[in-house]
């Protein structure tokens, strides 16, 4: 895990391009402690920043050159050894025992269909001199980040938002429909706008090309196929699953230096530390929790100790926040976000980092990307059961709404909700139902009526479609952003074994009833785990997710100085909702607690959260 920055910029002189590189690798010289690095050809800059994890000698630095191509990269590619393996067969000879070798020889092979070779997560640019051009790429599910500044034949990226300030093509101008969808929406992205007009990101699962003298090439190099279908039966689809599973695990485990985990007692955190109990049964395994005491509080604990009793060599540490944590780590936790936290959720995955940190982990394993592949998600079930209404399955949709309100114990009214909500998802599209929610979930505060998002329309189950929605679009691309920030505050490199894209290809393959079953989320998931889980995680059925207290107590006590900001200044903004919806929060009106939250830190951001 690293960070990189470089340029083509044939306005620069030569003293100005070594000066203005450092600035851009200083910036996020938190990315990688452990190097630094700079190459210079002609208008081209390359630099890195080294989190050294594979191949801790010298041998593994960046930039690295192999014959005329040099490539700064960040990220894991998991199956490097295989890869390697079979690029010796073919005659290929390496130097060094690094992944990032393993990519620039497999891209002097296959060129830019390199990447269909790779299982893991990385955002990379290699400069090809021979053919002068710029090759970048990023994962699949862009997990690893890439923003960049283009103008004509000057171009410019960076790991972070920060990499991209002191060039001369960066402007603060805000873009205000990304302001809108992460006031209405929670997004911090959206395809490949930003924050800023000025910077772009490089969208998931895409290949940038940049020649000089020719037009900028974007081509999208992988997808998910939302109507392919398994032919497998239940048992074989579980055994299946898990076998997939395992793999990526044992794949996310390979690394030159101790490897950690999150565990939040929920089911995707327990089944990955699971499987290093079972896995690595004579070793030990370091997990990190945050919980809050406190009445009404979620301090999860209690379900992380029967993964310890079950897996007693795993070895817990515990972290629970003060306000004086939250209050002197606010500032810097918005600062090394990028954008406005649209939760309060992401400084507690801040302090599980710290925690990780300062017991010597460098690499972390967590379960982003389950919920969106598997249904774990309240509004999956929605999807589920209007989809049975939909295409006129009445009777399946009534028994999924029946077992749901009996196993939550749902009121007569909770129940008819359900209902409801299941019914409008049976016969709108997903376009729809999230231009309903951005215009009506929250009191409307921009002053522009149109809609900043298009959705990209997909086929399949009703269930799936949302999935896609949710993978793509609205609810991970959002949370790996902050995964990445949070853990790179602390060099730490984070991995995500559900997504590796063969499990998430297969996942959409099932058949609803592999995901949500009588109001079970996550069904293969649970039941290809059973044996390696704690029983009573996975029987667990309240969907915390995580949760924290921070909207609503936060800003009522460590951070209320957010509360006392000037508003005048999102001009943006309808300011007189702005101003009332604060001042009904101080007056003590929860209702649209989440909704300050975002309003309070978008100001703070804009303000002081960028210097």
């Amino acid at each position: 895990m690293c960070g990189i920055a470089g340029f083509i910029d044939g306005k620069l002189s030569k003293e100005e391009q070594d000066p203005l590189l450092e600035k851009m690798l200083q910036s996020i010289a938190h990315r990688g402690p452990d190097a630094r690095g700079k190459y210079f050809d002609g208008a081209v800059g390359l630099g890195h920043n080294r989190l050294s994890i594979i191949d801790l000698s010298v041998d593994g630095n960046q930039p690295m050159l192999r014959g005329r191509n040099s490539i700064v990269y960040n990220g894991e590619v998991y199956n490097y050894k295989e890869i390697r393996k079979t690029l010796e067969a073919i005659g290929v000879v390496f130097k060094s025992n690094s992944d990032t070798e393993v990519i620039l020889a497999a891209y002097e092979n296959y060129g830019v269909d390199c990447v269909q070779h790779f299982v893991g997560m990385w955002s990379f640019a290699i400069w090809d001199e021979e053919k002068q051009l710029l090759f970048c790429s990023r994962d699949r599910f862009g997990i690893k980040p890439f923003f960049y500044l283009n103008q004509g034949d000057r171009f410019y990226f960076g790991s972070e938002y920060k990499a991209l300030y002191p060039s001369s093509l960066f402007s603060s101008a805000i873009n205000e429909a990304q302001v809108a969808r992460g006031l209405q929406l929670g997004w911090n992205t959206w395809n490949d706008e930003t924050y800023y007009h000025s910077i772009h990101a490089l969208p998931a699962g895409c290949n940038l090309i940049f020649k000089v003298g020719k037009n900028m090439e974007l081509v999208r190099y992988w997808d998910i196929d939302t109507q392919k279908r398994s032919n497998l039966t239940w048992e074989e689809s579980k055994e299946k699953f898990r076998d997939l599973f395992l793999e990526s695990v044992n794949l996310h485990m390979r690394s030159d230096v101790e490897v950690g985990g999150c565990l939040s007692g929920g089911l995707d955190s327990s089944a990955i530390a699971s499987v290093i109990g079972k896995e690595y049964s004579n070793s030990k395994f370091k997990t990190f929790t945050v919980y809050y005491e406190g009445k009404n509080e979620v301090d999860e604990r209690p379900w992380v100790t029967e993964v310890l009793k079950k897996y007693p060599q795993l070895d817990p540490y515990y972290f629970t926040p003060t306000d004086d944590d939250i209050r002197n780590s606010f500032e810097r936790a918005i600062w090394h976000a990028d954008v406005p936290l649209a939760g309060s959720s992401p400084i507690s995955q801040y302090f599980v980092m710290q925690l990780a940190a300062s017991k010597g982990i460098k690499v972390l394993l967590d379960g982003q990307g389950s919920d969106e592949m598997l249904g774990g998600y309240m509004h999956s079930l929605i999807r589920l059961i209007g989809g049975d209404i939909g295409s006129g399955k009445v009777g399946s949709a009534i028994q999924q709404l029946n077992a749901h309100a009996t196993m939550q114990d749902y009121s007569l009214g909770q129940k008819s909700n359900l209902f409801l909500k299941s019914l409008l998802a049976g016969f709108q599209s997903e376009q729809a139902l999230y231009e309903l929610e951005y215009k009506r979930y929250y009191p409307f505060l921009s002053k522009s009526n149109e809609i900043p998002f298009q959705l990209k329309e997909n086929s399949g189950s009703r269930l799936n479609q949302f999935l896609y929605q949710l993978t793509f679009a609205s609810s991970l691309p959002t949370l790996l952003q902050f995964e990445d920030r949070n853990s790179m505050a602390f060099s730490i490199e984070s991995r995500v074994p559900f997504l590796d894209h063969r499990l998430v290809e297969f996942a959409f393959s099932l058949p609803d009833e592999a995901k949500i079953h009588n109001g079970v989320t996550k069904r293969v998931l649970r039941e290809s785990m059973r044996d390696l889980m704690p029983q009573a995680i996975t029987d667990r059925k309240d969907k915390k997710g995580f949760v924290t207290p921070g909207e609503v107590k936060w800003l009522r006590g460590p951070l209320s100085f957010l509360l006392d900001q000037n508003f005048k200044e999102l001009d943006f903004l309808q300011y007189h909702k702005v101003n009332s919806l604060i001042d009904d929060f101080k007056r003590g009106n929860n209702k649209n607690a989440n909704l300050v939250w975002r309003l309070v830190v978008l100001r703070w951001w804009m303000g002081k959260g960028r210097s």
